[in-house]
């Protein structure tokens, strides 16, 4: 639709061309008629008024007022729940929510005056106000008519900061720029909410899930329903994330799997405004004093990411792909031979009898004994995994049973299978994980391939259904983007039952989804542009409650041709940089990725792999950190340094822990200007001692080294001896590598 600069069309979604005959009604909610306790909480009961459908919204007094209820609840001293149900009541319990032991509801008290209500809770601090007050008046004109009554309030999350309804953004009372609470009806029903908050004039935003665009939001929005991302440098993405990160020290979680969307000062400067395909906004305030805060409170209702095992850590290979045994058993033996370290051979599409035709059964000609293959790596110390996806092919061995069972949605219209292979709807159906039996038949297919010795599944795909068709126990709509969850869940609980370790490699993404580790970037282009989308992507997931992420070395796809391209030694040098400072590191793509079909870098690269495995104590010891706190593995500078205006913007450096600063190079003029903030740093390579807050340019970077600082005083655990894989560490072994005057850079000390 094209813009129009009205708040009806391009927000709401209005169509302008058919308000005459539209059956779309908007409601506006008003002064409040009354409050009450109930239970440990309060209800606001609000009347929402009927707006002619015109381009200056006003009050239509032909249509009765409906009356609906907003509910304010407490958890704690730090979460504020509040939900308008508007012709739909709220969640109280659904797969998004994990909500940790000790968030428990508080009770909520109100006090009656005749300019406010005012909501406390059971130490007696405010947590809301609801203002009656009216407006201060010096009337002289009858020029534009009066506003009618909104409705006017303030949450404190924390009893501290205040986050108020955007009850006045307006130029007049009919042209209106954001709409504090209002419900849109079709065909006389409740349909849609929308639910709009104050923005400060330098708010800045982070989060709403993997976003390959700058590190502040602001004036941004964006779409909450996850497609196909085909790349990492657009629009669209794998994992949307209903929640956001404010400068001003709150998060908002929006707690629902409808498709909405979310604008961040946009459609207004003056406020965030969400709007949610279903007749309810139920939103969680959520405060602390700084961002881990924030993201800890947000974890413990969403759930904490559950700990990789050891081996996972190390290095993953893999590449769009191999297609035998033998093939696969020359990799690993040629890996081994040429002491490149390394924990994980990843098997894509073409380990099936036909390629991309996923039927959770190797070809029985070209793996002719797929246990003793996977034992054998086993013992060579590499782990297997394997990829598939969760849609049928109408000539799958598997399609007959699924269809007749209800264990894959049925399509409401029967279609002819495309064959493409890159898309979700290219299939007869998506396996209904809304359906107990058909979630039992699914772990069932991995049952088998995990008792062979196979040790994680790719969980490829999940963020697109087949909207035209019946679910058993939810609609389409409300699935499409909790389906990820749902999905994900299923095969890292058969992979932690039968393997022992809970784990899968998982591309689609929604709220809750971090607790089923590990999630990667999806189908980056293998070029600079396509590393720096990655790493934009991978720290908006980290403000999104995520906390552990990848992404492919170096790039998924060619340029221009998408298969074909030679990628180019420096990009892969770089990227392998970047990939062992991330938590999780895999080679993929649509060509060769093994590191001896480099040979001009191949011992770069070795190097570079055996840095991986000396830090992996660091990584260790980071990554159970992350899984008590708020913090990722890979941080956004924000994280550390938020009272710093500077790190709310900077998008291509991270913390890597606590202690490491990284900067990648992403270009090949081996340069780039790097932010080092408050604090005593040395060169991780060197050993040169700088201090910040300064700008650094540097030039002339050597392929061998790579931007990255430590925190002078910092202890890092370290392996002090080669392996070839994990299997051969023994972590009572690790020593500490303390960043002091002494140490002269981690190739010399």
């Amino acid at each position: 639709m094209k813009q129009t600069n009205y708040q009806l069309f391009d927000f709401l979604d209005f169509d302008p061309e058919r308000l005459d005959v539209t059956t779309d009604r908007l409601w506006r909610a008003g002064r409040p008629l009354a409050i009450e306790q109930c239970g440990k909480g309060i209800i606001v009961h609000l009347p929402f008024y009927c707006q002619k459908p015109t381009v200056d919204i006003q009050l239509d007094p032909e249509v009765e007022p409906q009356s609906f209820e907003l509910h304010i609840r407490a958890y704690g001293e730090r979460i504020l729940r509040v939900t308008a149900e508007m012709g739909q009541k709220m969640h109280e319990e659904s797969p998004m929510l994990e909500m940790a032991s000790d968030v428990k509801e508080i009770p909520l008290s109100v006090e009656k005056t005749a300019e406010e209500w005012i909501i406390r809770d059971d130490r007696q601090v405010v947590r809301a106000t609801i203002d009656l007050s009216a407006p201060t008046i010096d009337w002289w004109s009858d020029l534009l008519p009066v506003p009618e009554p909104t409705f006017q309030a303030t949450f404190f999350p924390d009893g501290k900061k205040a986050v108020k309804i955007s009850s006045h953004d307006q130029f007049f009372p009919g042209r209106v720029d954001a709409m504090g609470l209002a419900m849109i009806s079709v065909e006389e029903k409740p349909a849609k909410a929308t639910l709009s908050f104050t923005a400060q004039p330098d708010e800045k935003f982070a989060g709403t899930g993997e976003r390959f665009t700058k590190m502040d939001l602001s004036g941004r929005t964006f779409q909450l329903k996850n497609q196909d991302g085909q790349g990492v440098n657009n629009r669209r993405t794998y994992k949307n994330v209903p929640f956001y990160l404010s400068s001003e020290m709150y998060g908002m979680f929006l707690h629902t799997s409808a498709h909405g969307k979310i604008s961040l000062a946009d459609h207004s400067t003056r406020s965030v405004q969400v709007l949610v395909e279903e007749p309810l906004a139920d939103v969680f305030l959520l405060g602390g004093e700084n961002p881990n805060e924030i993201l800890q409170h947000y974890r413990r209702l969403t759930g904490f990411p559950a700990m990789p095992p050891l081996w996972s850590f190390g290095v993953w290979m893999s590449r769009m792909t191999y297609f035998s045994a033998n093939e696969v058993v020359e990799i690993c033996n040629r890996l081994r031979a040429e002491k490149f370290p390394c924990d994980v051979i990843h098997l894509d599409t073409g380990w099936f009898e036909t390629d991309w035709l996923c039927e959770w059964k190797f070809n029985a000609e070209r793996f002719p004994d797929p246990k003793g293959f996977v034992q054998k790596l086993k013992q060579q110390g590499y782990r297997v995994s394997l990829w598939q996806m969760p849609y049928i092919a109408a000539n799958a061995i598997q399609h007959d049973e699924a269809k007749a069972n209800n264990y894959i949605g049925p399509l409401k219209e029967s279609k002819v299978q495309g064959g493409s292979n890159f898309s979700a709807l290219d299939y007869a159906g998506t396996i209904d994980f809304t359906y107990p039996p058909a979630v039992n038949w699914y772990k069932g297919l991995l049952r088998e391939l995990l008792e062979m010795g196979v040790t994680c599944i790719k969980t490829d795909f999940g963020e697109e259904i087949h909207l035209d068709a019946e679910y058993k126990n939810m609609p389409a709509e409300l699935l499409n983007n909790l389906y990820a969850l749902l999905y994900q869940k299923a095969a890292f609980e058969v992979t932690e039952e039968v393997a022992g370790d809970g784990v899968v490699w998982a591309r689609a993404g929604w709220a809750g989804c971090q607790r089923y580790p590990i999630h990667w970037g999806g189908d980056a282009a293998a070029s600079w542009d396509g590393m720096a989308g990655s790493l934009k992507g991978g720290l908006h997931l980290g403000l999104s409650g995520f906390g552990f992420w990848s992404h492919d070395v170096p790039g998924f796809h060619g340029v221009p041709n998408f298969m074909n391209s030679v990628i180019p030694d420096d990009l892969y040098v770089r990227w392998t940089q970047f990939g062992v400072f991330t938590s999780h590191i895999r080679y993929h793509g649509t060509s060769k990725r093994e590191p001896y079909h480099y040979p001009s870098i191949a011992d770069t690269v070795r190097k570079w792999w055996e840095l991986r495995y000396l830090l992996l104590p660091y990584i260790l010891e980071q990554s159970r950190q992350s899984i008590q706190s708020g913090m990722p593995v890979l941080r956004a500078m924000l994280l550390h340094f938020p009272e710093d205006p500077m790190c709310w913007h900077l998008d291509d450096q991270y913390f890597f822990g606590s202690d490491f600063l990284v900067a990648p190079v992403m270009n090949s003029e081996n340069a780039r200007s790097v932010y080092l903030p408050e604090g005593n740093w040395v060169d991780f390579f060197s050993g040169k001692a700088q201090k910040g807050p300064q700008w650094i340019k540097l030039d002339n970077i050597p392929m061998e080294e790579m931007p990255v600082w430590v925190r002078q005083g910092a202890s890092i655990p370290v392996y002090p001896e080669e392996v070839a894989c994990t299997d051969e560490m023994d972590m009572d072994k690790a020593k500490s590598l303390v960043i002091d005057r002494k140490f002269k850079g981690i190739w010399n000390n």
